[in-house]
């Protein structure tokens, strides 16, 4: 599954992309819709490259890919504005195989040497000037609960002596959210209004959010889709995966501890989703790919969610961190506080499997559907994916560095999330930032 693209010896003519540390090495190459901030522009597809972006359609119109011009056409054709405007839910359709040729040609334009440098620098745009969109048009929004972790934490402290329902090392449990709320990077909202009914009390009240919450999450984009009434096996799922992205699955606990019984959560997580602007390709992760297990003891995935691809290398080594900047941090100028981290390596169901069991009922999937994967926790108390946890349902509450104490999510706090592979012998690949602000409620 490694190529040319994967050396990490290669280093790009553009100079920022070989910085140790660098989120975007020529290795890497990930994709997001953009246009220059405060300009009349339209957006556009961009490739990001160090500290620059890559202008897609300007290096596709003057040539400075240096590929065959049958992949040019076919990716200006997928790329071409629709009636809804650009996105890359064209590109997302065409395949891994045109995926794959296109950052390949990318890769060997931008290498240390290439002689596509001179037509291609031209198509550069620096990524401090960007402003960036939903990379797609989002039909449909499910999220997953795909770490265990998670789950027996949350479960321990609605169901001391029973945190753990039975179907959930069978079946991959899910619930579809809401598409239209979902934002890029730098969403604002107010907090949330719901109703909530305090223990004590003889009937529910309205009222904001006192238990404000985030998520930490990677999003899963859908590149080609199925028909409906068909389905997607095991061994082919990846191959009907675009990329990934950060995903905040931003949730109102009191709201959602009111409402969800017996049908799940609904305005305690439809308000707001932020993910980062940039999609990283499966392609892109591969030297991060590790043997995917399920203990012995536990029940073995049935059929449809089991193959000799996925147990070799069905889990992928993702650093994932959550950061806090309240607002008297901003305003002295202090750094944002990290809460947790935490890997993806640890989900109990991996993305494979949760495209899988999504269409085994004949749902078809559409491309640019996303998929949260659900809050990413370890298996210790500091890989906690969200404040639930961490606090113990806000009874522990968290003292920042400063003397701020926090049991949920303050108006003006600033939550940033951050992704990355890192090893020897391989570059790292990094996802940028996914960052959120609450703000008042609005009465």
């Amino acid at each position: 599954m490694l190529n040319e693209t994967h050396d990490p010896r290669q280093r790009s003519w553009v100079t920022s992309a070989n910085t140790p540390g660098v989120d975007f090495p020529i290795q890497n190459l990930p994709f997001a819709l953009f246009r220059r901030g405060g300009s009349p522009e339209p957006l556009r597809c961009g490739v990001a490259i160090g500290d620059e972006i890559v202008d897609l359609a300007a290096a596709l119109q003057c040539d400075a890919l240096g590929a065959d011009p049958d992949m040019t056409h076919r990716v200006a054709a997928a790329l071409a504005p629709g009636t809804a405007g650009a996105t890359l839910n064209g590109l997302m359709a065409a395949g891994p195989q045109l995926w794959s040729a296109l950052r390949r040609s990318l890769w060997r334009a931008l290498r240390q040497g290439a002689a596509e440098q001179p037509a291609l620098t031209p198509c550069l745009v620096p990524r401090a000037q960007a402003q960036y969109a939903l990379p797609a048009r989002i039909g449909d929004y499910t999220d997953f609960y795909a770490s265990i972790y998670h789950a027996i934490a949350v479960g321990s402290l609605l169901r001391p002596g029973n945190p753990l329902l039975p179907n959930y090392k069978w079946v991959p449990i899910g619930y579809h959210g809401r598409a239209s709320s979902i934002e890029v990077s730098g969403q604002r909202f107010p907090r949330p209004l719901g109703q909530t009914h305090p223990a004590g009390t003889a009937a529910p009240t309205l009222g904001p959010s006192q238990r404000l919450d985030y998520e930490l999450e990677l999003g899963v984009f859908v590149g080609v889709g199925n028909a409906p009434g068909s389905r997607i096996g095991i061994e082919d799922a990846e191959a009907h995966v675009f990329g990934l992205c950060l995903l905040n699955d931003w949730s109102a606990r009191d709201l959602q501890a009111w409402e969800s019984a017996p049908l799940g959560p609904f305005l305690a997580k439809n308000f707001a989703t932020t993910i980062s602007p940039w999609i990283v390709t499966l392609e892109a992760l591969q030297p991060y790919r590790l043997p995917w297990t399920r203990d012995a003891q536990d029940p073995q995935p049935l059929p449809y969610l089991d193959c000799p691809t996925l147990r070799r290398a069905g889990a992928i080594d993702i650093e994932l961190e959550v950061a806090l900047e309240t607002q008297n941090m901003r305003h002295q100028g202090q750094a944002p506080v990290r809460l947790s981290r935490s890997n993806f390596k640890y989900a109990y169901w991996n993305i494979a499997q949760l495209v899988a069991h999504h269409t085994i009922n004949g749902c078809n999937l559409q491309s640019g559907d996303l998929l949260g994967t659900g809050t990413q926790s370890g298996p210790q108390p500091q890989q906690a994916g969200s404040l639930l946890e961490l606090t113990h349902g806000g009874e522990r509450p968290l003292t920042l560095p400063h003397g701020e104490v926090r049991g949920f999510l303050a108006d003006g706090d600033a939550v940033i999330l951050r992704g990355w592979c890192e090893r020897a012998g391989a570059a790292r690949i990094g996802f940028g930032e996914a960052v959120g602000q609450v703000l008042p409620a609005r009465e």
